[in-house]
């Protein structure tokens, strides 16, 4: 056998001598050439592109089902706070959403309720309603508005406890769940929890975040930017993205494929348009949601904070 002589090491990384000569002729001339400080910042890039994702750190406040996966799963993960009573968007969602319930009223389950703000306002749609959630003081907020509407009768917020839903399989005739999916250390595990508890032909109604919207909706943990909503965050390539950000976000055929790994039919999908929630001088809010952010469905992806999609078991 013909012996081939290694290249000489440089004790620098591994890295071969010509490697880490090439490397210090950059560095040296970056100052004096920009074409040799993009590439510096390139490399940069690259190497948190590289970083490897905390795949044992779970979420304060996250919904876990049915254990982990064992996939990377994101290390910024940040508990969800839900939308409270009053904001256009819980009223733009049930515009869009009520129209997808199936026929018969029966019983919904509300996965990642919060503090059942948006599960009050389908009391009309359903004899029965459980909403579901790890938080204990959204929760506790939850019962004290079944309370005072007095729906102890119809209305239950159930703990969770980090782990299966507790509730019986098949026992929901919808499912629903609105900017959870994005928190939870296991996708697969979650959506196979929804599953179960819905009867065969039950429908499953999500929303989760959509990739195109400008601004990173659950803002990103970013070094030397104090201001977390910095925008096209959410269009960075997915593994920086990931790497950053305190949520994911989807593609509209990312959700869609999710979905069917996890058993589900797709009926439906859309994107529903930005509430503007965000904007406090009333007189804009009101300007912006007349003209382009008017109809409920986002006529292009840039302009929707949500994809909602309902499926089938």
């Amino acid at each position: 056998m013909e012996n081939i002589q290694k290249p000489p090491q440089c004790p620098d990384r591994g890295l071969t001598r010509r490697h880490s000569q090439r490397r210090k002729y950059i560095h040296r001339r970056k100052d004096e050439y920009p074409i040799f400080r993009i590439h510096v910042i390139l490399c940069r890039v690259k190497s948190i592109w590289k970083q490897p994702t905390d795949v044992n750190r779970k979420a304060d406040g996250s919904i876990m089902a049915g254990g982990t996966s064992g996939k990377a799963e994101l290390s910024h993960l940040a508990e969800g706070i839900p939308a409270s009573g009053g904001q256009y968007i819980l009223e733009r969602r049930v515009r869009l959403i009520r129209p997808l319930f199936p026929p018969g009223k029966g019983h919904l389950v509300d996965f990642g309720c919060g503090n059942g703000a948006q599960t009050l306002l389908f009391a009309e749609d359903f004899d029965r309603c459980t909403g579901v959630d790890v938080s204990e003081a959204f929760l506790e907020d939850f019962r004290r508005e079944i309370s005072a509407r007095r729906l102890q009768d119809r209305f239950a917020a159930v703990a969770t406890g980090g782990g299966p839903i507790p509730l019986p399989d098949g026992s929901a005739d919808v499912v629903t769940s609105f900017t959870v999916l994005e928190h939870v250390p296991d996708e697969q595990a979650s959506l196979a929890e929804m599953r179960r508890v819905l009867r065969p032909g039950g429908k499953l109604i999500l929303t989760v975040p959509n990739r195109w919207w400008i601004f990173e909706t659950h803002g990103a943990d970013l070094p030397l930017l104090p201001w977390n909503r910095v925008p096209l965050v959410s269009w960075w390539p997915k593994k920086v993205h990931d790497r950053w950000a305190r949520a994911r976000n989807y593609r509209r055929r990312e959700i869609e494929k999710l979905l069917v790994l996890a058993g589900f039919r797709i009926d439906d999908s859309f994107r529903m348009t930005a509430p503007m929630d965000m904007i406090s001088w009333e007189p804009l809010r009101h300007l912006v949601r007349s003209t382009l952010f008017r109809p409920d469905r986002a006529p292009t992806p840039f302009q929707a904070t949500e994809i909602v999609v309902a499926a089938t078991r």
